[in-house]
């Protein structure tokens, strides 16, 4: 029987739905909306280092703070490295946010389809159908080198740690 993963949202555990990914592993394909409604598959983006950050909403505080954050280091870390901020909410609604909140160095998509990124990635909250909060990292040729599932939804993750695993891939 598989292992039940959870996360909590202010101390209330919630269960994750999906399949776990390792690190060395190859990352799973997926296929998203981008803000214009076109599908983007992670395999479009070979040869770059990708940054895929999962959230809840990006209409909620933390989610904002985080996007805005990974805003700013995608700006430093330069062209090789492409950060995607994958959340439930419809494009429309990441489009709007984008604007109000000056990302233009950051792709925001949207999972709210299939959910195919969140069950690929074993980060689907059933329950509640978002995505819980973690971030992952793959090298130009498709491996995961780097995961991290915030434990709590309502806290930011570890930009250190992340931008550390991004640093030993350029």
């Amino acid at each position: 029987m598989a292992e039940r993963r959870t996360v909590t949202m202010k101390g209330s555990p919630l269960e994750l739905g999906g399949s776990a990914v390792t690190v060395g592993n190859r990352a799973p394909d997926f296929a998203a909306l981008t803000n214009d409604l076109r599908e983007l598959r992670l395999s479009e983006l070979k040869g770059k280092v990708r940054v895929l950050v999962s959230v809840p909403s990006l209409d909620t505080p933390v989610c904002d703070l985080e996007a805005r954050r990974f805003n700013e280091e995608a700006a430093r870390l330069g062209d090789a490295v492409r950060v995607l901020v994958i959340s439930m909410d419809l494009p429309f609604a990441q489009q709007r946010w984008c604007a109000a909140a000056g990302v233009e160095r950051v792709s925001t998509i949207s999972d709210h389809r299939e959910a195919a990124f969140g069950r690929a990635y074993g980060v689907l909250i059933p329950a509640l159908r978002l995505l819980a909060r973690a971030v992952f990292v793959v090298d130009g040729e498709g491996t995961l080198r780097y995961v991290q599932l915030v434990p709590e939804i309502s806290q930011e993750p570890d930009y250190q740690a992340v931008l550390k695993a991004v640093q030993e891939l350029l």
